[in-house]
């Protein structure tokens, strides 16, 4: 599918004020302990950075790589690790990081997988929730921002490893070729 345009759908400025709310919250939900946040790769990385820099309290930061989409817009329905933590997160607070849930298989999948090694807790932080094609039940404990639907990139979010760069979120609309 060929992408005739890219549609505005969340500004950097809404972004940058959601994730310094989120930021406050985690940090006093979390206040006297030092979490692991975990950022999903490649997607969550931007957004992982951003929302550091507005904690107030100490973490530790991993990265694990997880892949269902290939260079599809499609999931595969199939999880594979890329890469994996380098860090033991056994009896440590865990904060899983990622970009968008969509399904859900892929992110039930890595709690599931998480949750095997040990940590004292594990939530999971997303900036984005799209429930429209959630296929299984997840429990997001921190929301950026709900949307219902389109295919987006930009702040992170990509197509083909396209768009990553753009600092706001734009909705992908394709060619129709019917």
């Amino acid at each position: 599918m060929k992408i005739q345009q890219l549609v505005p759908r969340i500004s950097a400025q809404q972004l940058d004020a959601r994730v310094r709310e989120l930021a406050a919250q985690i940090s006093h939900d979390y206040s006297g302990k030092e979490p692991l946040l975990v950022g999903v790769l490649k997607g969550a990385f931007i957004f992982l950075a951003d929302l550091i820099r507005h904690m107030t309290i100490p973490v530790e930061i991993d990265f694990i790589r997880i892949a269902s989409y290939g260079q599809s817009s499609e999931s595969s329905g199939s999880t594979e690790l890329k890469k994996d933590l380098e860090v033991s997160i056994e009896g440590k607070d865990v904060l899983v990081v990622e970009d968008i849930v969509d399904t859900g298989i892929t992110l039930k999948w890595l709690m599931t997988n998480l949750k095997k090694r040990g940590p004292r807790s594990l939530k999971l932080c997303a900036l984005i929730d799209k429930k429209e094609r959630r296929q299984v039940d997840l429990n997001i404990d921190y929301v950026g921002i709900p949307v219902a639907s389109g295919f987006l990139v930009g702040y992170g979010l990509d197509i083909s490893e396209k768009y990553r760069y753009l600092d706001g979120i734009y909705e992908v609309v394709f060619e129709n070729h019917g």
